[in-house]
């Protein structure tokens, strides 16, 4: 292991994606079984994520997700990546985050995303539109003074348990979410991998931009992305297969759907533009064997200075996705890459709370 690996925590986050003769209610009781494997194997996070009327995907409210999973494990953090922030009240996210916390304490973390529906029908049924995604600045500012107790816009309301509770705040973000990020003193999360130019812009005005705060005094920065292990570098790339079908057909046909089994779409007759959509699913992202993932982290945690990996794989077998997760812990040295000593700017970005 190098000892840029060995300085980088390594974390897991599923967005419970159903499959091809499993429905979302077995997606979300995987995901739950999924986190006590990862806290088995020594990961120091496990985040849920937020989508909304997306087939493909059954985690459509992560901050009860995130109950379950932290009720059925007991070291690992727990949190969202994220809960898209102009999707909700500011006051309701501070009281469900307080909620957690009480019942978890110190094991919460509050991962906060921009985005709003993707689709206007989906907007709208959540209330909401496109231009609400354009005050997620001001959306931040009030959902941290409703934690810290300094919010005035409404004079003797108080979100309640949560004021006064050190939840780390993580912003999912690039480009101009990062410069928000920057600008509130807050860890950033940004993906994904394979578009490393894109993602070294990002980080860089990040770090550049940064504002040390009461959250965080100095940049802390997760990249997440897809990374595949197997015994070969051909059983990785299948293993990646699923989701880039999925990625491809929701691009040529207008619907995400479940994800299929690698072997049934190695025998699909795809036309030019699946195929190509398909074949761009599948590269750059980071797969192979134990010592060429190495090789690849190695590069891309020296290029971007992690100080944490999320790791976005989803797969069809989940067999397969258990054995990625248990190489890829023996690549990273397990607890000892999670938990252990790290760079001394990465231990804490919330300065009360371990994080």
């Amino acid at each position: 292991m190098s000892s840029v690996i060995a300085s980088t925590r390594f974390s897991v986050l599923d967005r419970s994606r159903t499959r091809e003769g499993h429905d979302g209610p077995e997606a979300l009781r995987e995901t739950v079984r999924l986190a006590r494997e990862a806290e088995a194997l020594g990961y120091h996070r496990f985040w849920v994520s937020e989508h909304h009327s997306v087939p493909g995907v059954a985690g459509s409210a992560p901050t009860v997700l995130a109950a379950a999973v932290a009720a059925a494990t007991s070291t690992i953090r727990v949190g969202t990546g994220g809960v898209m922030l102009p999707n909700h009240q500011p006051l309701v996210v501070a009281e469900q985050f307080g909620v957690l916390a009480s019942l978890f304490p110190g094991r919460i973390d509050m991962g906060l995303g921009r985005s709003v529906g993707f689709t206007d029908g989906i907007r709208r049924a959540l209330g909401r539109d496109k231009r609400d995604a354009e005050d997620f600045a001001g959306q931040l500012t009030e959902l941290l003074g409703w934690l810290d107790g300094t919010q005035r816009a409404h004079p003797q309301v108080h979100a309640l348990p949560a004021e006064g509770l050190r939840i780390p705040p993580y912003v999912l973000a690039t480009g101009e979410g990062a410069a928000i990020a920057a600008a509130s003193g807050l860890p950033l999360v940004v993906g994904d991998l394979r578009g490393r130019e894109k993602l070294l812009r990002a980080v860089e005005g990040y770090r550049r931009g940064f504002r040390p705060s009461a959250w965080s005094t100095e940049p802390y920065v997760v990249v997440a992305g897809t990374v595949a292990v197997a015994g070969t570098e051909e059983d990785a790339l299948r293993l990646l297969m699923p989701e880039a079908w999925s990625m491809a057909y929701s691009r040529t046909h207008g619907a995400f759907p479940p994800l299929s089994p690698a072997g049934r779409i190695e025998a699909l007759t795809m036309t030019a533009k699946e195929r190509s959509r398909f074949e761009q699913g599948l590269r750059g992202h980071i797969h192979g064997t134990e010592e060429q993932v190495a090789a690849q982290l190695d590069t891309a945690i020296g290029e971007t200075g992690a100080d944490e990996v999320l790791v976005t794989t989803s797969t069809y077998d989940r067999e397969g996705l258990l054995d990625s997760l248990s190489r890829l812990s023996r690549i990273t040295g397990g607890a000892a890459a999670s938990h252990g000593p790290h760079r001394p700017h990465t231990d804490s970005p919330a300065p009360a709370v371990r994080t």
